[in-house]
């Protein structure tokens, strides 16, 4: 039987032999990444110490882009997150969070909140998208604060209206309780909301970054706040185990997605209407199939198919390695019986794909699809 890790080692290995690939990109090597940042200029002055020298320079970088007074380096988005929540509810003495039931502390953090530090969750809404303003007035108990993920990656990568997104901050206001934006993927939130990082970044209290969400960092986080918060945020992110002797590696991969990726965001969100829109179209043939949200509101979006995901997922790595083009990720089981669901990711590598490459690739595709469903 093929192990998932052999599984895994082929998919990478035919995804890295394309000539084209559509969603993610290849995955480089750890020689190509190591060159890449070798290359940056102003690598001769001495490595970091307990998040001096060029720890410090992301994290000034950082509060300029998002308009705050400081922004604190963090070696996980994870610990950011507790950290500021934990902050906030000391300041507010409510421990109380109100916030989506699909975010990131509910779905991946295996309940960190209230193991590490006694906080306890509550949800507005439980609909696919963020809870709106009459939803946080109507809540039926008090929290400390509210945290909205933009965008909200497991309903799809969707956000709401700018309209919208100020009304509910506004309705937190109204309860006493301060805002933290859950800003993992906030880089490339500025094209849907005709607004610039600053301005959105300055309706909320706090706001945590990442670095390889959006960046292709290798890892890393800012949580950007003013200065009170942000000092004690450095105090817990010591006793959290996050201040590393060194780690000028992480940053600099950080800085390089600041100066390479960033300025390219907004072209991406453009170009994944436009894949999303092909794939709606050349999908039609396989009967039920759905691109979500319809229109992305980011450079990122969900795919549905009616499919095992077994199935997917050997036809699209037959389908990199035979025709040395690749158009999915990795395939996963979908919430109805059935289906399956990947994330479709637009970046630099899927520039180089038209509506046509679509169609032709698609096709392709379904042949395969038909292909391995016989044999199972």
């Amino acid at each position: 039987m093929t192990s998932a890790d052999d599984e895994k080692a082929r998919r990478i290995a035919a995804v890295n032999a394309c000539d084209k690939v559509l969603s993610h990109g290849k995955y480089p090597t750890m020689r190509d990444r190591l060159a890449r940042l070798a290359a940056r200029d102003g690598l001769d002055g001495p490595t970091d110490m307990y998040g001096d020298g060029v720890v410090a320079e992301v994290e000034q970088r950082v509060a300029r882009l998002l308009g705050t007074e400081e922004a604190v380096w963090f070696p996980t988005g994870t610990m950011a997150q507790q950290v500021a929540l934990r902050c906030w509810a000391g300041r507010t003495g409510n421990p109380t969070v109100a916030l989506h039931p699909l975010a990131h502390p509910e779905r991946h953090e295996r309940g960190a909140l209230s193991a590490l530090s006694g906080l306890r969750t509550v949800h507005p809404t439980t609909a696919r998208r963020l809870p709106d303003a009459q939803e946080i007035r109507e809540l039926d108990e008090p929290f400390g604060t509210l945290m909205l993920e933009l965008p909200l990656r497991d309903a799809g990568f969707v956000l709401p209206s700018w309209e919208d997104l100020t009304a509910t901050v506004e309705a937190a206001r109204e309860r006493d309780a301060v805002v933290h934006f859950d800003g993992a993927r906030l880089w490339e939130c500025p094209p849907h909301f005709g607004k610039p990082l600053e301005e959105i970044a300055g309706l909320a209290d706090s706001v945590y970054v990442s670095f390889y969400k959006s960046l292709g960092g290798v890892a890393g986080a800012a949580l950007a706040a003013p200065s009170g918060p942000a000092a004690e945020a450095r105090a817990w992110r010591h006793r959290y185990g996050g201040l590393l002797f060194q780690q000028w590696p992480t940053v600099l991969a950080a800085l390089d997605g600041l100066d390479r990726e960033l300025p390219r965001l907004p072209e991406y969100v453009a170009h994944a209407k436009t894949i999303a829109a092909a794939l709606r179209r050349s999908l039609a043939q396989a009967g039920w199939a759905r691109v979500h949200p319809d229109v992305p509101h980011t450079h990122q979006f969900q795919l549905w198919l009616l499919e095992a995901p077994e199935v997917l997922n050997e036809a699209g790595v037959r389908q990199a390695e035979e025709t040395r083009r690749a158009l999915f990720g990795r395939w996963s089981a979908g919430e109805a019986p059935g289906t399956s669901m990947t994330e479709v990711t637009v970046a630099a590598s899927a520039l180089e794909w038209d509506a046509d490459d679509v169609a032709g690739a698609v096709d392709d595709f379904l042949g395969y699809v038909r292909e391995v469903r016989k044999e199972s």
